[in-house]
Parts: structure tokens; sequence; C-alpha cells
């Protein structure tokens, strides 16, 4: 049987210099200046780009959890048209080296989201390249294989 003065003892305090302002009228939690860079939320283009990869997301969720069977039954559900939904349901298959460079890494693309969603037909390995314009795997990796 476990003691309190057991737990106490295993217990590790994780202190984290935050900061809290208000933006826009909403909290934010302002990290140190020597923490790592955060992405700029208030650019609208990757505000849009990061809606639509997560209505992307939830789409594809809610058909593999078979909430909706087709497209055209999601479409109806989201009140918006079939072409719409089969147009941007390909974002929830970029590939997941480019979503985490969007997404975590907060890179920024310099393509419209129309042409973003072109690209995810693209196979994985040649969509970064696209997308970003550089290599199409990141540098790590480029280094290991030579």
């Amino acid at each position: 049987m476990t003691k309190i003065t057991d737990v106490a003892a295993s217990t590790i305090t994780v202190v984290v210099p935050i900061a809290i302002r208000q933006r826009n009228g909403r909290p934010k939690i302002v990290l140190p200046d020597d923490g790592p860079p955060q992405p700029d939320a208030s650019d609208p283009a990757r505000g849009a780009v990061l809606r639509a990869i997560a209505r992307a997301w939830d789409w594809r969720r809610r058909l593999e959890a078979g909430e909706v069977s087709t497209l055209q039954d999601l479409a109806n559900a989201e009140k918006v048209t079939l072409p719409f939904v089969s147009r941007f349901i390909r974002l929830a298959y970029l590939s997941p080296m480019v979503l985490e460079r969007i997404v975590c890494n907060g890179e920024g693309i310099a393509i419209s989201l129309e042409r973003l969603v072109g690209i995810a037909l693209e196979p994985w390995a040649q969509q970064a390249a696209q997308i970003f314009g550089g290599p199409s795997c990141p540098r790590s990796m480029a280094a290991s294989t030579d």
C-alpha cells in the first residue's frame, strides 16, 4: 500500500514561466523570450489553412466512425455542396511530414488553399517540395541517407 509520504517524495514539480495576456479580448499564454519561436496566430491565411485541415480531419473521423456513410450525407449534414466536401476532404490525407510542418512547426506556405488541396493528391514524397519549395524531406533525414 502506498503512503501519502511516499507519493509526495516521488512527485516532481515542473515550473514553466508563462504570462497570460489579453489579446483581441481573449487570454493568450505568452512564453518567455528565450522559449521556442511560436507561429503568428494572427496570420489570417494560416488560420484559414488550419481551419480547413481541422475540418477535413473531422469529416474523415465522422466517415470512419460511421456517423455518415457517404460524402453526400456529409455534405447534407454540413449544409455545403458535394464538390466542396470532395475537394477539401483531401486535406485529411496530406503527408504526415507536411502536416507536422504546417500544424506543429507553424511553417507558412506560399500557395493558395486551393493549390494545397490539389497537391494533396500527389504522392507523399513530392508534397513537401511543392508546398514549401525546398527538399521533400527534412535535413536530418537527408543527412542520414547520404
